[in-house]
């Protein structure tokens, strides 16, 4: 068995089935990274509660029964033939699962590279920490550049979390924050967490720009272009980059309009055999680890399921759960279901110190699953 992509929904393919199965399993799991980062940790680093290595987990400490991680660039991908190639050799399997989320553009922003700073990836947002050590005041404007995006709160909190730096900095009253999305509200499944959001960046008067998208930057006059031609000066410019299919999944027949279709109930795309799950499908739920998980999580059954000669019944019912930071110590969290066919519904828990305890249970359970270790929580 082939998984492609060593994020939430790569691991907990492996973990599940490698608990299971233990070694009657044989799984390859290829990643071009070295190790996984969660996509809250990167806030933790960006605003100084932890740091760059305390949130890198290599995947060199795997050691499931049955799971042989590759570390390797993926070259080609055939869908019929189940087969693999990359720069480590050729790997084939009778199942394959793609799971190798949304590649991520900034250079698809003009100007973006040159005068701003993208958050989305670890390595632009380890360099944001040094950006804000160094920042003094000004206008800061964290941006959406394109749409669909991973983790639609993302760009609120990071809002949330500038005003509590500049507060603590003492830079507050001479800075202003803008937070500029696509979206109509900040959450559109959970109106109850929209509500609460704009309530907070009303009470610590951050400007809310909804339904725009930042199209370019100026550099040389420091100003955000949006999609209906107005702009923005900054100073400071934190930007969701392009999200895109890798091309290799592309170039292998999987995509429509952009994105991986699949069954939404079994997450089978049009191969026999072959699943995607996560941020490069176009299933309908949000481009969020979460998902990604609870999507392997079925297809997981269903091939244990196959293995023991039972009905493959398990489905996708598109629930997923989100943390919210609200600044301040305090999380919120989402809960939400995506049905195909149906308007999403969401509620909201929070914020509360007590959802922010159990966010930090959830990272450390995900890693003691995935990586069988401990890992401290953040300070």
């Amino acid at each position: 068995m082939l998984v492609l992509g060593a994020g939430f929904g790569g691991l907990e393919l492996a973990s599940a089935l490698s608990e299971r199965l233990g070694e009657d399993l044989d799984l390859v799991l290829i990643d071009r990274a070295e190790g996984f980062v969660f996509g809250f940790s990167k806030l933790d680093v960006m605003f100084g509660r932890r740091h760059a290595p305390e949130v890198f987990h290599p995947y060199g400490e795997l050691t499931k029964p049955g799971v042989r991680f590759v570390q390797a660039d993926i070259l080609a991908i055939d869908p019929v033939a189940k087969r693999v190639d990359t720069d480590a050799g050729a790997f084939e399997g009778d199942v394959l699962v793609i799971a190798l989320g949304a590649d991520l553009d900034p250079s698809a922003t003009p100007g973006l590279v040159e005068a701003g700073h993208e958050f989305y990836t670890p390595e632009g947002a380890f360099a944001v920490a040094e950006v804000l050590a160094g920042f003094d005041g000004g206008h800061v404007v964290v941006g959406v550049t394109s749409t669909p995006f991973k983790c639609p709160p993302a760009p609120s909190e990071t809002a949330l979390l500038v005003h509590d730096f500049l507060v603590d900095r003492g830079l507050r009253d001479s800075s202003s924050i803008s937070l500029v999305m696509p979206l109509p509200v900040p959450i559109p499944p959970s109106p109850a967490a929209s509500a609460a959001l704009l309530e907070a960046f009303a009470e610590r008067g951050i400007g809310w720009h909804p339904e725009r998208l930042v199209r370019r930057l100026d550099a040389d006059r420091k100003v955000a272009v949006f999609s209906d031609g107005s702009e923005m000066p900054f100073d400071l410019f934190l930007g969701v980059p392009k999200h895109t299919v890798p091309p290799v999944v592309e170039e292998a027949g999987l995509t429509v309009d952009g994105w991986v279709p699949v069954d939404p109930l079994t997450l089978q795309t049009q191969f026999p055999d072959v699943y995607a799950v996560g941020d490069v499908t176009s299933v309908g739920t949000p481009k969020a680890g979460v998902f990604s998980e609870g999507q392997a999580t079925v297809v997981a059954a269903r091939l244990l399921a196959r293995h023991h000669g039972a009905p493959e019944d398990h489905t996708y019912d598109g629930h997923g759960i989100c943390y919210l930071e609200f600044g301040e110590g305090t999380v919120a969290k989402v809960d939400v279901v995506f049905r195909s066919g149906q308007a999403p519904a969401g509620t909201l828990e929070g914020p509360s110190a007590m959802v922010t305890a159990e966010k930090g249970d959830f990272g450390t359970s995900r890693i003691r699953r995935w990586f069988g270790r401990e890992w401290p929580a953040p300070r």
